[in-house]
């Protein structure tokens, strides 16, 4: 473990150096980043699914937990999504990462990604993005909504709505969710993530990497796969049959199938940009 101070906030890393296996030398050389999504996750919902199947196949692996998630600092205020994105940048510096990397990032992490990607685009190699959508203006709203009914349960029936989640999906998640409402509660993250810039279809178009869209087939956001191919100029999608939002720890070895394959095709430097879409 270590704590990277950005200058701004402390935030917890783990990195898991590349430690090949027989057959994985293709993929040596390359760095991902992963990125986590908001409020219940962490770094662990890749420790404990992916990353180390990563290393195992010739990556450098760096993840880390956002600012105000898991062991992070959580400062009071300062949670736009130009935050988050400074953060990435900043602790690429601080850790001396000097070539291009690709980002790997989940629900929030992906829009992380996106807005990466389009403000240091020759330090990114690749995204693969899982259920996840750039920051639109329909984003913000959504995320607006989903924010202040999490703010509206936690400040005024927090026992009742923990008592549910536990009963419904185990302790644990009851202990994330309680975290997660005082996130909301306690800090400005609710009002500032809906108030972040957002991009419009030609800024999304001007994201000129490659791009792996992955979308859980039962999930709302499966219906951006065809927007998707059609702004970015160099977009694959795939769907996951049987799953929903979720993804990431329901079909681990589909997502590390997935995401080993695309690393592998695309290295930087990269040879072309030319993919196929699905």
């Amino acid at each position: 473990m270590a704590i990277v101070d950005t200058g701004d906030v402390r935030l917890h890393v783990q990195r898991l150096p590349a430690r090949p296996a027989d057959g994985a030398a293709a993929a040596r050389d390359a760095t991902v980043v992963l990125l986590h999504g908001l409020l219940t996750d962490s770094l662990a919902s890749y420790y404990f699914t992916v990353a180390p199947a990563f290393a195992a196949a010739g990556l450098d692996v760096i993840m880390y937990d956002h600012r105000g998630h898991g062991r992070s600092g959580r400062p009071e205020r300062g949670y736009t999504l130009g935050a988050f994105v400074d953060d990435l940048d900043t602790l690429l510096d601080r850790l001396d990462i000097q070539d291009p990397v690709h980002l790997v990032g989940n629900s929030f992490g992906g829009t992380v990604a996106f807005g990466y990607a389009l403000l240091r685009p020759e330090r990114v190699a690749g995204l693969v993005v899982i259920e996840s959508e750039p920051a639109t203006p329909s984003w913000a709203v959504k995320l607006g909504g989903l924010l202040e009914r999490v703010r509206h349960e936690m400040s005024v029936n927090e026992d009742a709505a923990l008592d549910w989640i536990a009963a419904h999906h185990g302790g644990h998640t009851a202990r994330l969710a309680k975290s997660a409402g005082r996130l909301v509660r306690d800090t400005t993250l609710a009002r500032d993530i809906p108030a972040s810039a957002v991009l419009g279809d030609d800024d999304v178009r001007a994201i000129r990497c490659p791009v792996l869209a992955l979308y859980g087939a039962d999930s709302d956001l499966a219906a951006q796969a065809p927007r998707m191919r059609s702004l970015l100029p160099h977009c694959a999608t795939e769907s996951l049959p049987g799953h929903q939002h979720s993804v990431l720890v329901e079909a681990p070895g589909r997502v590390r199938d997935l995401v080993l394959d695309w690393v592998g095709r695309h290295p930087w430097p990269a040879e072309g940009h030319a993919v196929r879409a699905r």
